[in-house]
């Protein structure tokens, strides 16, 4: 019997999930899409992510299980193709999720040390260095990463109030407060396809689910630590959007989109507030990518185990599942590959499908389950619904994150197709 997770604990497992290497990658993204209204793009997101957790509280509740979302699509549907498709695409969406935190480290760390004179290059050699030392210390030992994990969480979290307190301050004054007015809003459609690109920033708090089974009193701590994390990370995103956008001009955040979250400090706090910030999203990218590398290796095992994937993924490798090499492999090519507006859309699309059928789950299981049939059902609308509009919105702007979407969707449900038709 392991030990018990403490409320506390399973917060910081929600908060930590969220408030990983997302915030960091995808604000300045954020404020490209929905400019003035970017803390409103939030609150979509964050409200979507709310409705969802409603789901995710009662499925934890009655079937706690470290599969998590594997087991809580399996419990829906049955295991049938569609279930494990849909699990695969958890698999994958794991995966981009991976390439969005080391995408988000090569982009702040060459401006603390440069390699090379080209920043390019810098961004692939640092992006790549990241998964490999995540995947060695995976290996070596899951202890460290737990440890890494809870020390991470305490510093982002301090770090990211700091700068709130700071930068609110540096917005007495500041003429860049006149970007927050309505007039510099984008569209309400476009506000809302914003909220969905950087949806990505929001998925952690499913990690929770996978801690359920060790939850101490879990009926009462469970519905709480899932509202209390998602809740505290709407506030805290809300609050960085406004600060951002009232500290620097729009052409400024366009110029530092990748890294915006430190020239955000620099106002207030010179270069050593850029530094200090920096070396944040290099923390918190770093744990995102070693909780994520874990979490996606167990997926996969999960799926196999389930025997919606091949029986080749429950073998080991070096005392590890074989899905751990192959996601951070998987993660290795995709950063080196593809554009952060690419990368983030994928992720997107793929949580909020996921979420989308977690939610029709609820709905579906509502009796058994024992909640509202109406939250999960609002809840399912909006995240197609948001698909939808993201893959829309994205299609003018950015063909190619809609593609690699859709190739990747199909991809999930055509291998478990072959594998259920095959093995016979």
């Amino acid at each position: 019997m392991g030990k018990k997770i403490s409320l506390k604990e399973t917060i910081s497992i929600g908060i930590g999930g969220m408030v990983g290497g997302g915030i960091f990658a995808v604000l300045g993204l954020a404020v490209s899409l929905a400019k003035g209204g970017t803390p409103i793009a939030f609150l979509f997101a964050g409200i979507l992510a709310l409705i969802t957790s409603y789901s995710y509280v009662n499925l934890s509740k009655k079937y706690p299980d470290r599969g998590g979302t594997v087991k809580f699509i399996n419990k829906g549907y049955g295991k049938t193709i569609f279930s494990g498709g849909m699990n695969n695409l958890l698999w994958v969406s794991y995966i981009i999720m991976l390439s969005l935190y080391a995408s988000a480290f090569g982009s702040y760390a060459p401006n603390l040390m440069e390699i090379t004179a080209n920043k390019s290059i810098d961004f692939h050699i640092y992006a790549s260095a990241i998964i490999i030392l995540a995947t060695l210390i995976n290996y070596y030992s899951i202890a460290v990463v737990g440890k890494i994990e809870s020390y991470a969480v305490i510093i982002k979290l301090v770090i990211l109030i700091a700068f709130i307190f700071i930068g609110a301050y540096g917005l007495i004054g500041n003429p860049n407060m006149a970007q927050l007015a309505m007039s510099e809003w984008e569209t309400p459609i476009k506000l809302f396809a914003g909220g969905m690109v950087i949806f990505v920033a929001y998925e952690g708090f499913e990690l929770i689910a996978n801690a359920a089974p060790d939850i101490v009193d879990s009926e009462k701590n469970i519905p709480r630590a899932y509202y209390y994390s998602v809740i505290f990370v709407i506030a805290l995103y809300i609050i960085i959007a406004f600060v951002t956008v009232g500290s620097l001009p729009f052409q400024k955040i366009a110029t530092a989109q990748d890294y915006v979250l430190a020239e955000a400090a620099k106002p207030m706090l010179g270069k050593i507030g850029f530094s200090i910030i920096t070396v944040a999203a290099l923390i918190s990218t770093f744990s995102a990518i070693n909780a994520s590398l874990y979490g996606g290796s167990r997926v996969n095992y999960e799926i196999a185990e389930d025997d919606e994937l091949p029986h080749h993924f429950l073998s080991k490798f070096w005392n590890q599942p074989i899905g751990l090499m192959i996601t951070a492999i998987a993660t290795l090519i995709l950063v080196n590959v593809l554009e952060l507006e690419s990368i983030s859309t994928a992720g997107s699309v793929g949580f909020l499908l996921i979420f989308g059928i977690v939610n029709l789950a609820g709905f579906r299981l509502s009796k058994e389950i024992g909640g509202h049939k109406a939250i999960p059902l609002i809840g399912f609308v909006l995240c197609m619904l948001a698909a939808v509009i993201l893959i829309v919105q994205e299609y003018t702007s950015n063909i190619t994150g809609v593609l690699i979407s859709l190739t990747l969707i199909v991809s999930c449900f055509l291998m478990e197709w072959i594998y259920k038709k095959t093995e016979k």
